[in-house]
Order: structure tokens, then sequence, then C-alpha cells
């Protein structure tokens, strides 16, 4: 507890956005803690990789990882739970961005389709709109990792075997579609592909950098 209170308390002091120039003595004030336990505590953060620091003649440079970034959502959303009623639907926002194309490939596989068109009620564009989350979203798409969702489920072919995953209803507006969650463990959580009957790209007049808002019904 008492290093997550000291992560926190870098960010707090802007290191998530960009190197803080800091002394030991001065972070101990702000930890309430003597010199000696400020840089034990800073040693560790960065022993964890939750920290980078570089030394400079008026103290050090410090700046929060991916890594101490990754800790600080974690502990954010435990409290999301404690303090937030877990409701039957959340809004996440993000920015529309370009994906890899791989959505066209893998949705247009029979065994893909022909899950979606039974389980999802609609007959998928073959394509998928693609959202970089916001912070704050990123967190909060960790709802939809303990939600059972519309299973997915992954299929052979003569060449390899194609993973499964889950999916949920969503609604843009008045625009009815789903998100598809993979079971693969690398893909990005900050990335939602959403999927529907339409072209959404076309049907909602959207490019690249517009910012856009889904509600995902759980």
């Amino acid at each position: 507890m008492a290093y997550t209170n000291a992560l926190k308390k870098l960010a707090l002091l802007g290191a998530t956005r960009e190197q803080i120039q800091i002394s030991s003595s001065d972070f101990a004030q702000q930890i309430s803690s003597s010199p000696q336990t400020a840089s034990r505590r800073l040693q560790a953060l960065e022993k964890g990789g939750l920290i980078s620091r570089v030394f400079v003649p008026e103290g050090q440079r410090i700046l929060i990882t991916q890594s101490g970034k990754d800790a600080l959502r974690s502990e954010y959303y435990e409290y999301q739970k404690i303090f937030e009623p877990a409701g039957k639907e959340i809004e996440l926002h993000g920015k529309v961005v370009t994906g890899l194309g791989e959505g066209q490939y893998y949705i247009s596989l029979e065994g893909y389709k022909n899950q979606f068109e039974s389980k999802l009620g609609f007959t998928p564009y073959p394509g998928t709109l693609n959202l970089m989350l916001t912070d704050k979203s990123t967190v909060l798409r960790k709802r939809l990792d303990e939600s059972s969702g519309i299973p997915i489920h992954g299929f052979p072919s003569e060449s390899r075997t194609f993973g499964g995953g889950k999916c949920f209803h969503v609604i843009i507006g008045k625009t009815k579609g789903a998100v598809i969650i993979p079971d693969r463990s690398h893909y990005p959580n900050d990335l939602l592909e959403v999927t529907s009957s339409k072209n959404l790209r076309n049907a909602l007049g959207l490019k690249n950098g517009d910012q856009l808002s889904v509600k995902v019904l759980l």
C-alpha cells in the first residue's frame, strides 16, 4: 500500500505526462516520511519497473512508465467497483482510428459470420470500426472482461485453428451493432472493434480522429 501511495503521489505531481524533477527530501515531505524512507520507496518503484529515473545535480527526474500507469489504472478500476454501481450498460468513449484490416478478413470467415448472424441477429458488414479508447474508458472496458457476453466459439480450418471470443450488443446514436472481444491475450485493452450490418464510417459520416461514444449493453 505504501508503494502504491508513493506512485499515486508521483502521478498527482504530473509524472504520468512528463518527467518531474524532485529530490528525495522534497518527495519525503509529499508522502509524509523520512528522506531515507522516500528514497527506498523510489528505489522499489524503479526496481519494479513502475518508474524510470535520471539523476541530475538538482535531484532526480522521474517518469511513470507504462507498467506504472497500468498499476494505477487497475487501482482506479477497483475503486470504481466499490463506489460506482455495476449497471447493465456502460458508455465508452474514443477516437476513430485505422485498424490493421484484420476485421474484414475474420468477419468474412463462415465460422464467425454464421455465429454473428445467429447470435447477434444481423449479417455483419465485412469490416470493423476501430476506436482508440480514452484512459478512463480503457479502465471501464475491463467490465467487459468480467462479463460473460455472447460467446463466439473458435473453429478449425484446414490450415489453422481460429480462436474464440465474445460480443456485446451496442448502440451508437440510433445505430445498433456489437463490440467484439477476442480471446487473444495480446489484444490491446485500449482498442475497441465495433461491427454492424452497416459500414459505420459511411453511415455515421466518420473519419479518423473523430470522437465517438458507444453504449455497451452488458
